[in-house]
């Protein structure tokens, strides 16, 4: 680490704002589709065309928009990850990330208290909790087909995805494997997404959608697979532990259970994103936390698992996989 490091991470917030207001304003749509000057697309936008010229300019030189005289047009990385019509659109996740920055910016009250700053309410609103749940679904969709092609769930008939949200991963499981079924259980308001989602990938006949709160309600049984993706740093421990118990009395006897998460090394000092995860989780929840290895199998050996082990497989942002058989 050096000054000009320094620098460069606590100005980086200025790079943040001008990728969030881009996508926020849809500035790349437009230009994907025909390149235009500023003051017109200042005029589609209803924004002052000095002003947007600036943003325009920015976003050139953040290699998102190109320039040719006074034309900007999107180049091929911003048509197929900004514009909203592209099938691999990430503007859901983008929104997602800028609906926390209020909740950061607040990171100090949190560390004094040991409380969540960011309300609830804030995610009880519409566009919020449609840029949370399909801003994962972004993420998932990066994902979600490696993952399912590198699990071996041959054989197995029925799987669980615990919190699944829109469903990405059952929907690339059952995708992988012909034979298997699946049902999304999460709560009630994430139906639609998931309903949607599902049909999309015509697999509603395989798919199904249980509401539930996994804190307190059953979950059914009779699963050989349980995913839990991406859930357990919402939680307390002794929250963790009760889930983690509960996916695993959803199994058969053989069946397994996966779960994903954040994983902190065991000295809880790394890696990077997992640490700043872990006070992500801090700002918005009252016990969510990143999670180790050693934690999440201590959890799965008190369930009553065995054969407990981390997948090899290489994920973004220190993500792992640990598997127990039960």
């Amino acid at each position: 680490m050096n000054v000009a490091e320094l620098l460069k991470l606590s100005g980086a917030f200025w790079t943040t704002g001008a990728i969030h207001v881009g996508v926020k304003l849809d500035l790349f749509s437009p230009p994907a589709h025909k390149p235009q000057t500023a003051t017109e697309l200042a005029q589609l936008l209803q924004a002052d065309s000095r002003a947007l010229a600036m943003l325009l300019n920015a976003l050139c030189s953040l290699n998102l928009l190109e320039k040719k005289g006074e034309i900007f047009a999107a180049n091929a990385f911003s048509a197929q990850y900004l514009t909203k019509d592209s099938p691999d659109y990430l503007g859901h996740i983008i929104m997602h990330h800028h609906y926390l920055v209020e909740g950061w910016s607040k990171l100090d009250q949190a560390v004094l208290t040991g409380k969540p700053v960011r309300t609830r309410s804030t995610m009880s609103d519409g566009k919020v909790r449609e840029s949370f749940l399909m801003g994962m679904f972004n993420l998932a969709m990066q994902l979600a087909p490696r993952v399912a092609k590198a699990i071996d769930l041959n054989g197995r008939k029925r799987l669980l995805d615990l919190a699944g949200g829109p469903g990405t991963y059952a929907i690339h499981f059952c995708k992988e494997n012909p034979e298997l079924s699946a049902v999304i259980y999460d709560y009630p308001t994430t139906r639609p997404f998931a309903e949607q989602t599902v049909a999309r990938f015509g697999l509603s006949e395989r798919i199904s959608f249980a509401a539930g709160d996994i804190t307190v309600d059953a979950i059914g049984t009779g699963f050989d697979v349980v995913w839990v993706s991406h859930l357990l740093h919402s939680q307390g421990p002794e929250s963790c532990r009760e889930i983690v118990t509960k996916a695993a009395s959803a199994l058969e006897a053989g069946g397994i259970l996966l779960i994903q998460d954040f994983l902190l090394d065991d000295n809880r000092a790394g890696p990077l994103f997992a640490t700043l995860f872990s006070l992500n989780m801090l700002i918005g929840t009252s016990k969510g936390q990143s999670y180790s290895e050693g934690d999440i199998s201590t959890m799965m050996q008190k369930a009553g698992l065995h054969n407990i082990h981390r997948l090899d497989i290489t994920l973004p942002n220190g993500a792992g996989i640990m598997a127990g058989v039960k």
